[in-house]
């Protein structure tokens, strides 16, 4: 946490302990709640939100391709996660059997 939280405040993201524990808490419960289909619009939110930080803090200035540390893959989790969150789960997911 410490190695992270020095880089995000080396990219003016302050404290940057903090933000660190804050964006790795919202990509791993993201991430086990998209997995589960429970919450998954909250979920896809959490992930597409940590991506879209991603992008404007790290990649964005690096262009689009990846091959250039560009947001080309992050762009494409975001995609993805705010598809799931718009066509829903699917009929197996947590969230279909509750509600």
């Amino acid at each position: 946490m410490k190695g992270t939280g020095g880089w995000f405040e080396s990219i003016g993201m302050k404290p940057g302990v903090t933000m660190a524990l804050f964006a790795g808490l919202a990509e791993l419960v993201g991430g086990i709640l998209l997995a589960a289909g429970l919450l998954t619009p909250l979920a896809a939110l959490m992930i597409a939100g940590t991506m879209v930080m991603a992008i404007v803090k790290v990649h964005g200035p690096n262009g689009l391709w990846s091959t250039s540390n560009g947001y080309e893959y992050n762009l494409t989790l975001v995609a993805v996660t705010i598809g799931l969150a718009l066509i829903g789960p699917g009929r197996y997911a947590i969230d279909a059997i509750l509600f």
